[in-house]
């Protein structure tokens, strides 16, 4: 068993749990091997349960680039032109420039700590750093990707680990630019990747691996179509109308909108998770809203590069999922995902609570619950606190400020909008208590490393 998430046996009790049908009351939650056994409400506290005032389950991040945490904060300086998504990715790409397999799995391994201490419990791994430096091939073209796991394992998070087919550097199979030279992988390359990724994820306990074609630049038509046979029962990833330049270069390529263009060519369905989709005509929204494809929503860093608002509420209202992830990496905090996806449609719309499902709905808990089950589907798992699911569960500190004498949707209101991770106490990830007091057990030796990686890496 994997070093951080050895499953493991006993009790949690709680005063208060969401569950799937609402909060429950004096909960017993029996684990074994990691996972939930049974789940038993007005209980009764037994000798050796491990008390809580109150839990909630793990959140899914459905899309993280953790090698970009090492770059938080080093893009915020203006440049001699408008700065954009596009200046931004120059700075990204020299910086990637030096990183090693270690230096990748010591970046990730803080990442996923911080994470985990957020209320993630889960990350959809968006890896396209697959080679050594000027493209060459590591021996085990699965390198990165071992890295990537090592740091799961270290953290304890659950891995939903997606290696990236990226061929080309725009729209009509153009070469790729030497910056790329890292990402870069024909399909031939791509079906070892995947299989030596395989490989690399049995080790952790519940992983799944799926594939993720960067972006309608980044692959050709035909590589879409032949990733058809490797994508049999694997979620399936794509950025997709991040940037207006994006869907402007796409018309002048296909005459089509990016959102438009897939769904007509491809055969998308609720194994599909589209990130970003923020530029979408209403038409284009509809369409992937009856898809069934999750809405890939980074609302922290579509906030940082300038992308613009997903039209969230049009997409709901036609059926629309959507889950949260942290992207960029930039700020790593589960609850002000949440927390500004509502913020943003409230600014658009000139409303308040714009995400609640109906009149007298908690938007707390509609903006958690849907972020749940959208994001868990992404990432090819079930999500929530059920018998036979993994145990990932959060706790609150209810004698927090912002959490005081507060019931029910109460809590899920007042932690979102309000208390954020400083409320959160302890964080299970496969029945392991990794974070206690709201510090990962490992952060001391991780932060450590990690300056020794920045320090090189940036002077």
């Amino acid at each position: 068993m994997p070093k951080g998430v050895a499953g493991s046996s006993g009790s949690l009790f709680f005063d208060h749990l969401l569950l799937p049908d609402g909060w429950g009351r004096n909960v017993r939650v029996a684990l074994a091997g990691g996972r939930i056994a049974a789940v038993e409400p007005g209980a009764r506290p037994a000798a050796g349960d491990e008390r809580h005032r109150c839990g909630l389950p793990g959140m899914p991040n459905l899309h993280s680039h953790a090698f970009q945490r090492g770059m938080a904060g080093l893009a915020e300086r203006r440049g001699p032109t408008d700065d954009s998504f596009w200046t931004w990715r120059d700075i990204m790409y020299r910086f990637v420039d030096r990183m090693t397999p270690d230096d990748v799995r010591i970046i990730a391994t803080l990442a996923y700590v911080e994470m985990l201490e957020s209320g993630f419990s889960r990350v959809g791994e968006f890896h396209y750093l697959h080679h050594d430096r000027e493209g060459r091939r590591f021996a085990d073209i699965a390198e990165m990707c071992g890295a990537i796991v090592a740091a799961a394992a270290d953290s304890g998070i659950g891995m939903t680990l997606l290696p990236v087919l990226y061929s080309h550097a725009g729209f009509g199979a153009q070469p790729p630019q030497p910056a790329q030279a890292r990402f870069i992988n024909d399909m031939d390359g791509y079906a070892r990747l995947l299989d030596r990724a395989d490989v690399h994820a049995r080790t952790l306990p519940d992983a799944v691996v799926g594939v993720a074609p960067h972006s309608l630049r980044a692959v050709s038509p035909d590589q879409l179509r032949d990733l058809a046979a490797l994508a049999k029962g694997r979620p399936v990833h794509i950025h997709i109308a991040e940037q207006l330049k994006e869907v402007d270069d796409c018309l002048a390529w296909s005459g089509q909108r990016p959102v438009e263009w897939l769904l007509d060519h491809v055969d998308v369905d609720d194994r599909w998770c589209l990130v970003h989709a923020t530029h979408m005509t209403d038409a284009e929204t509809q369409a992937m809203a009856r898809s069934g494809a999750v809405a890939g929503l980074c609302p922290i860093t579509e906030a940082n590069l300038g992308d613009g608002l997903f039209p969230v509420e049009a997409f709901l209202e036609a059926g629309g999922r959507y889950g949260v992830g942290s992207d960029s990496n930039i700020l790593i905090d589960c609850a002000e995902e949440l927390r500004l996806l509502e913020y943003g449609q409230r600014l658009t719309r000139r409303g308040r609570n714009m995400m609640a499902r109906g009149a007298g709905r908690s938007t707390g808990a509609d903006l958690h619950a849907g972020a749940l089950a959208g994001g868990a589907a992404a990432l090819g798992v079930a999500g929530g606190i059920a018998v036979g699911l993994s145990a990932d569960i959060i706790s609150l500190d209810l004698d927090h400020p912002s959490l005081a004498h507060r019931q029910d949707d109460a809590i899920t209101d007042s932690f979102v909008f309000a208390a954020g991770r400083s409320a959160i106490d302890c964080v299970w990830r496969h029945g392991t208590k990794l974070v206690r007091g709201g510090r990962h057990r490992i952060r001391d030796r991780v932060v450590r490393d990690y300056g020794r990686v920045l320090e090189r890496l940036i002077a």
